[in-house]
This record gives C-alpha cells, sequence and structure tokens, in this order.
C-alpha cells in the first residue's frame, strides 16, 4: 500500500526528542518534525540541535516544518534538512512562489508541502501549487483564521478550503492536507472535521496529538456501504464487457468505475491493531 498517499500527518515538537520515535510508533502516515510554532524562541536552536542528533541516526522518512523564509531561523533550519531522511519541508506561511525557490537555494532541492496560512498565499495558491517542488499544499486553518479576523472553522472557511482542492487539481497534486482539529479527545468532532476535509475533496489531515491519528486515519478510509457499492460497480462493468450497464438503479460510466475502483484500492488500507 506504500502507492496510496498518506493521509495522517502528525507534528510532534523539535525540542521533544523523547517524543520523536513516540510519534512514529503512533500509527500516523507522516512524522512530521515542528521547528516553528511548537517551539518558543528561546528554544529554537536547541530543537534545531536535537533534530540534527537523530537525524544522524534515524531512517525513517520524515518531514520537516521549518520556520517561515523570513524569520532569523530558516536557513539553519533548511540546512539541517539536507538529512537524507528528511523527505519533505514543509513551509509555513507560503506567500509567494519565491519562498519556495529559497527552499532550493539553500540546498534542499525535495518535496515542498507549503502550508497556505496567509490572505496573501491565498491569493498566490495556483503559482505556489504549480511550482515543480510542490508535492503538496498544506491548509494552516487556525493562522489563516486570525489572520483574516474570521471566526470559524466550518462554514466560514468553506470557500477557502475549496479554492485550495480547486488550486490543488490545477497543478496536478495529490489532493490536498487540510488544517488541524484543536479538540484532543473529542473523537466524534475529529472524525466529523475529517469526514467534511474528505467530502471537500482533501485527502489528509494535520494532526497536533496521537491521540488523533486513529480517528483521521479511519475517516479517509470508505465506509463497509462505500465499498460494498464499489463492488456491484465494478463486477457490473466487467460482466457488461463495455455494453452500458446500471448498478443500483443508476448508469455507469467511466468516471463512476474510476471512482469505485479508487475507493477499492484505498479500503485496503489497514488501521493500526489498537485503533
Amino acid at each position: 500500500m506504500a502507492d496510496l498517499a498518506p493521509r495522517s500527518y502528525l507534528f510532534v515538537p523539535g525540542n521533544r526528542p523523547d517524543r520523536f520515535a513516540k510519534a512514529a510508533a503512533s500509527g500516523v502516515d507522516v512524522v512530521v518534525i515542528d521547528l516553528e510554532d511548537a517551539v518558543p524562541p528561546t528554544e529554537k536552536k536547541i530543537a534545531r540541535a536535537a533534530l540534527a542528533e537523530w537525524l544522524s541516526t534515524n531512517s525513517t522518512p520524515v518531514a520537516v516544518r521549518v520556520n517561515d523564509v523570513n524569520s532569523e531561523w530558516f536557513r539553519d533550519d533548511i540546512a539541517v534538512c539536507r538529512a537524507p531522511s528528511v523527505a519533505a519541508v514543509m513551509l509555513p506561511k507560503t506567500e509567494r512562489i519565491d519562498d519556495i525557490f529559497l527552499c532550493e537555494f539553500a540546498g534542499k532541492p525535495t518535496d515542498i508541502l507549503p502550508m497556505i496560512e496567509t490572505a496573501q498565499g491565498f491569493r498566490n495558491v495556483v503559482a505556489i501549487a504549480q511550482h515543480r517542488l510542490t508535492t503538496r499544499l498544506v491548509f494552516g486553518n487556525v493562522d489563516f483564521q486570525l489572520d483574516l479576523g474570521i471566526d470559524g472553522d466550518d462554514e466560514q472557511l468553506l470557500y477557502f478550503r475549496s479554492q485550495i482542492v480547486f488550486a490543488s487539481r490545477i497543478g496536478n497534486l495529490l489532493p490536498p492536507v487540510d488544517g488541524v482539529s484543536t479538540t484532543l479527545d473529542d473523537t466524534e468532532q475529529i472524525t466529523r472535521d475529517t469526514i467534511r476535509a474528505r467530502r471537500l475533496g482533501f485527502g489528509a489531515k494535520l494532526c497536533i496529538h496521537p491521540r488523533q491519528v486513529a480517528a483521521v486515519n479511519a475517516a479517509f478510509i470508505p465506509s463497509e456501504k462505500d465499498v460494498a457499492w464499489a463492488h456491484r460497480v465494478v463486477e457490473g462493468a466487467a460482466a457488461s464487457h463495455g455494453a452500458a450497464v446500471a448498478v443500483d438503479g443508476r448508469m455507469v460510466d467511466r468516471p463512476v468505475i474510476l471512482k469505485a475502483q479508487e475507493i477499492l484500492a484505498e479500503s485496503q488500507r489497514r488501521l493500526p491493531l489498537d485503533a
């Protein structure tokens, strides 16, 4: 199942190296070592040094959220990301394609996950999505609300979420990553947030605690009802040998068949044993 795109990205503070291995064992698809929001300014250097030491012995691919390009820590953060096990750089507050070029010029021509967290970044989201190093857009919903003075994370952000999905398709990227749910223990709310993201066209979600991972992963797995429908569609199409066919009273054409095949592929994912 390695060809399936990640569904969950778990932040772990860069100044807590004792949590790195625990995060990797949480069942999350991608561990994101966070050098930005989770680390206070007085501990930036400590966190970077801890990450560098861990990367020197770690072979598990991880992503690193560096500090933004306008910060005093950006270039040193990118330098640490030259380690082979850093599979991607998550770039906060990406506002223009020049921000991505700076990552490359600083020595890390790898996958970039631009975070859309400001009005300026949203304005340029299509161009950002089309940069050759961009592999997936990430919606930084909390900072975005703050930047635009928006109160609410539901219908208040519907337009912006939909446009990020649209820009991802224009850029031929993986479906984007939705932002965090700030609740830690309300599994039902996390599930609702993730299902909303999936229905809007997102393919993954950020997590801020290991307790969120199982709910996020599960919500991106098709339901039994959806899988049963997909089986009927694929089997019906195969039996028709190219002729028109109806399943559950509806005509099946190529887009429907492709959707059914996608559901069956996603259904093969397996949850952690303790989920």
